[in-house]
C-alpha cells in the first residue's frame, strides 16, 4: 500500500507539473461563469412568463439547465480521467520509466493501484466540486433545487471513476493516442446507446430497448448518468415530470440498488483484468 501511495503522489505531481489540472481549472471557471449567466437569463425569462397550471416552468428550466450541466461535467470529468491515465502503462513503459519501478521498489500491483487511485481521486474531487457549484448556481439564480441533490453527484463521480478504470486498462494494451481515441469512442457509444433506448421507449421498439439495456451493463457510466438525471426530479409528477424525465442528451431512468452493486463489481473485474494483463506484459 505504501508503494501505491508513492505512485499516486507521483501521478498527482506529474499532472501539476504538466499543468493539466491548471488548464482544467481555468476552463471550468469559464464554464461555471457562462453557466451562471445562462441560469440568470433563463430564470429572468421564466419570471416574465404567464403562470401555467399544468406546467411548472421553473422546475422545467432548472432541471433542464442542471441536466445540461451534468452532461458537461461528465464530459469534462471524462477528459480529465482519460488524460491522467491514457499513457499510464504502455506510454511509461515505452519511455523506460516502468522497469526500474516494478522490478523492486513498487511492484506491478502497487503501480496499477497507485495510478488508478491518483486519477480517481482527482477526477472524483473535480466532478463533485463542479457539480456542487452548478447546483448552488442554479439554486441561487432560480430558487430551484433538485429533489435528490446527493444521488446525482455520487452517480457522476462513479461514472468518471469507471471511465478512468477503463482508460487505465486500455493503457496496458494500446499506445497513448490509440487508447485516448478508443476510450472517447466508448464514451460516445455509451451516450448513443442511451439515446437509442429513449427512442425505443418512445416508439415501443424492443430491439432498441435491448441495445440500451445491454450497453448499460457493459458501459455502466451511461446508466449512472441517467440515474442522476432521474434524481433531479424524482419527486416531480404530472406533465412537468413527464417532460423533464426526457432529459438532455439521454433520458432519465430510475436505477435500482443493483446498479450500484454492479458498478462496484465492474470496477473489481477491471482491476482483475488489468492486473492479469499487466503481469503478462514485458517491460
Amino acid at each position: 500500500m505504501n508503494g501505491a501511495r508513492i505512485v499516486a503522489g507521483y501521478a498527482l505531481r506529474e499532472a501539476v507539473r504538466r499543468r493539466v489540472i491548471l488548464v482544467v481549472l481555468l476552463l471550468t471557471v469559464g464554464f461555471l461563469a457562462l453557466y451562471g449567466l445562462g441560469c440568470a437569463a433563463t430564470f429572468d425569462q421564466v419570471d416574465s412568463l404567464a403562470a401555467d397550471d399544468q406546467l411548472d416552468d421553473r422546475v422545467l428550466a432548472g432541471s433542464t439547465l442542471l441536466g445540461l450541466a451534468m452532461f458537461t461535467i461528465l464530459f469534462l470529468g471524462t477528459v480529465l480521467a482519460v488524460f491522467l491515465t491514457l499513457g499510464a502503462v504502455r506510454g511509461d513503459a515505452e519511455r523506460g520509466l516502468l522497469q526500474p519501478l516494478v522490478v523492486r521498489p513498487v511492484g506491478r500491483t502497487s503501480l496499477l493501484l497507485g495510478r488508478f487511485a491518483g486519477a480517481a481521486a482527482v477526477c472524483a474531487l473535480y466532478v463533485a466540486g463542479v457539480y456542487v457549484a452548478a447546483v448552488v448556481i442554479t439554486g441561487i439564480a432560480g430558487d430551484w433545487w433538485p429533489d435528490q441533490p446527493i444521488g446525482p453527484g455520487v452517480g457522476l463521480v462513479l461514472a468518471v471513476v469507471v471511465v478512468a478504470a477503463i482508460s487505465l486498462l486500455g493503457s496496458i494494451f494500446l499506445s497513448s493516442t490509440a487508447n485516448g481515441i478508443a476510450v472517447f469512442m466508448l464514451f460516445g457509444a455509451g451516450l448513443a446507446a442511451g439515446l437509442l433506448g429513449q427512442i425505443g421507449d418512445a416508439l415501443a421498439v424492443q430491439t432498441l430497448r435491448d441495445v440500451a439495456k445491454v450497453s448499460s451493463w457493459v458501459l455502466p457510466f451511461e446508466a449512472l448518468y441517467q440515474a442522476g438525471l432521474h434524481g433531479l426530479t424524482a419527486d416531480t409528477s404530472g406533465i412537468t415530470g413527464v417532460i423533464v424525465k426526457l432529459g438532455p442528451f439521454g433520458g432519465a431512468q430510475k436505477a435500482g440498488a443493483w446498479l450500484w452493486v454492479w458498478t462496484v463489481a465492474y470496477l473489481a473485474l477491471i482491476a482483475v483484468a488489468a492486473r492479469a494483463a499487466f503481469a503478462r506484459r514485458d517491460l
